[in-house]
C-alpha cells in the first residue's frame, strides 16, 4: 500500500502537517518512535501564533490538563527596572503555557480524530527514495509514500539519511529547564522574563502552570560569553538571587531534575528538503533567533509543507522550489529581523533601552506585548506583501 504522505515525528510540526493533509483529502500515516504521552524538554510557552494554529487544528484548551492562560508579561532589565505588559482582555487568548507532556498528547489525539494512521513506538530505520516515491524501513515494517514530511527534530535522522546533515551543528541557543511547585509569588500568575547581566544574550524565565506550578529556566545564545558547560553551575546561583526567588515565592521547590536542550534557529540556511522529502519544525531550524520560541513556527511550517505537497505538481523539484518559496515569504523575513534585534539585545544597554521603550506608555506596553508574543509577524512592518486590514488588532485564539 502506498500512502499519499508519510509524516515522521508526532510533535506539533508533524501533527499540523498530518491534520492539514487529512483535511485536504490525502491519505496520511504518522510515525513516531515515542509512545504518548511523553515528556518533551521545552519552555512550554505558547504565543498567539501558536495558539491560532492550534485552534485551527481543532484543539480545545480543556483537553490539555496543564493549560494556563496568561494575561500579563513582566520584563526585568539588567539594572532591575521592571515593566508589566498587559495582553488584551476579553478578546481571546494571546499567550498560554502548557506542559508538552499534555499538549503533544492532545494534538496526537487530534490527528487520530482526522483519520490519520498514527503509529506510535515506531522507529524509522532508513529512508530510501526512488523515482516513484519514498520507502521508510521502520521497526513496524516498511511504509511507502509518495512524499515524506520530516518533523524529526534538530538532529533529524532523515536529514542525516539523505546526506544533508551539518557536521558539528549544535543549534543557535541552548536552554535549561526545571519544573517547580508551591509557587506563590507573581510567577504563579504572570509570565516573567529577566535579562540577567551575566547571561546576556539570553534570559531567565518563569512561566506559570496550574495549581501553583511553574516552568522555570534560562536560555543562552551560543555566541555569547557563557558556554553550555557553564549552565549547570549558573543554575543554583540564578535561583538564589533575591529578585528571582521573590518571583517564585518562599515555598517554591523543584518538582524534578533539571533538563537541557539545544534550539535550532537557522531556517535561512538549513536545507528545507530533498527530492520527495520536506523538513519542518526543528528539522528545518525554524525557531525564533531572538527568543528561542519554536512551537508557533513548527506548526506553521507543518501547515506550509502540507499545503505544498497537497497540490498537483509535475516533479519533486518543483515541490521543493515551491516549499522554499513559501518559507522565504512567511518565515525568513522574521528570522532576519530577529537576528538584527539580537545584536542589540546582546548588550546591557540595548536591553535596558528596549525595555524602557516598551514601557514608555500604555500604547507601547500593549503593542510590545502583542509583538513579542507573535500576534503578528515579527517583520510585518517591512514586508508590505503580508499587510492586511486589522493585522495589528486581530482577536486572539479561542475568542468564541
Amino acid at each position: 500500500m502506498t500512502h499519499d504522505v508519510a509524516v515522521i515525528g508526532a510533535g506539533p510540526a508533524g501533527v499540523a502537517a498530518a491534520v492539514a493533509l487529512a483535511r485536504a483529502g490525502r491519505e496520511v500515516v504518522l510515525v513516531d518512535k515515542a509512545t504518548f504521552p511523553r515528556d518533551k524538554i521545552c519552555g512550554d510557552g505558547l504565543t498567539a501564533q501558536a495558539l491560532r494554529h492550534l485552534e485551527w487544528m481543532g484543539l480545545r484548551p480543556d483537553a490539555v490538563a496543564s493549560w494556563q492562560e496568561v494575561h500579563d508579561v513582566v520584563l526585568r532589565s539588567p539594572s532591575g527596572h521592571e515593566v508589566q505588559l498587559p495582553l488584551p482582555r476579553h478578546q481571546g487568548t494571546f499567550a498560554a503555557v502548557a506542559r508538552r507532556y499534555d499538549l503533544d498528547a492532545a494534538v496526537v489525539d487530534l490527528a487520530r480524530k482526522h483519520d490519520v494512521d498514527v503509529r506510535e513506538g515506531t522507529t524509522v530505520e532508513s529512508v530510501e527514495q526512488d523515482a516513484g516515491g519514498v520507502t521508510l524501513r521502520t521497526s513496524g515494517g516498511p511504509v511507502r509514500a509518495a512524499y515524506v514530511v520530516a518533523a524529526d527534530g534538530m538532529w533529524s535522522p532523515t536529514r542525516k539519511a539523505l546526506g544533508l546533515d551539518v557536521p558539528g551543528y549544535r543549534g543557535e541557543w541552548h536552554a535549561f529547564r526545571q519544573y517547580f511547585t508551591d509557587v506563590t509569588g507573581p510567577a504563579a500568575r504572570e509570565l516573567m522574563v529577566s535579562f540577567e547581566a551575566d547571561i546576556i544574550p539570553g534570559y531567565f524565565w518563569a512561566f506559570p502552570l496550574p495549581g501553583g506550578g511553574a516552568n522555570v529556566g534560562f536560555g543562552i545564545d551560543r555566541g555569547g560569553r557563557n558556554t553550555t558547560h557553564d549552565m549547570k553551575q549558573l543554575w543554583p546561583d540564578l535561583l538564589a538571587r533575591t529578585h528571582l526567588r521573590d518571583w517564585l515565592g518562599p515555598d517554591a521547590r523543584p518538582e524534578g531534575p533539571h533538563r537541557a536542550w539545544p534550539i535550532p534557529a537557522r531556517i535561512d540556511s538549513l536545507p528545507s528538503g530533498r527530492g520527495r522529502v520536506l523538513f519542518v519544525g526543528d528539522a528545518v531550524g525554524a525557531c525564533d533567533p531572538m527568543t528561542g520560541e519554536g512551537i508557533g513556527q513548527a506548526l506553521l511550517t507543518g501547515r506550509l509543507a502540507a499545503d505544498v505537497v497537497s497540490r498537483e505538481w509535475p516533479e519533486p523539484e518543483v515541490v521543493q522550489r515551491a516549499y522554499r518559496h513559501v518559507l522565504d515569504r512567511e518565515l525568513t523575513p522574521d528570522h532576519r529581523m530577529s537576528v538584527l534585534l539580537m545584536r542589540a539585545l546582546g548588550h546591557r544597554k540595548g536591553v535596558r533601552t528596549a525595555i524602557r521603550i516598551a514601557g514608555a506608555n500604555d500604547w507601547t506596553r500593549r503593542h510590545f506585548a502583542r509583538w513579542l508574543f507573535e500576534d503578528y509577524p515579527r517583520a510585518l512592518v517591512v514586508t508590505p506583501g503580508r499587510w492586511r486590514r486589522g493585522a495589528l488588532s486581530s482577536p486572539g485564539a479561542f475568542a468564541s
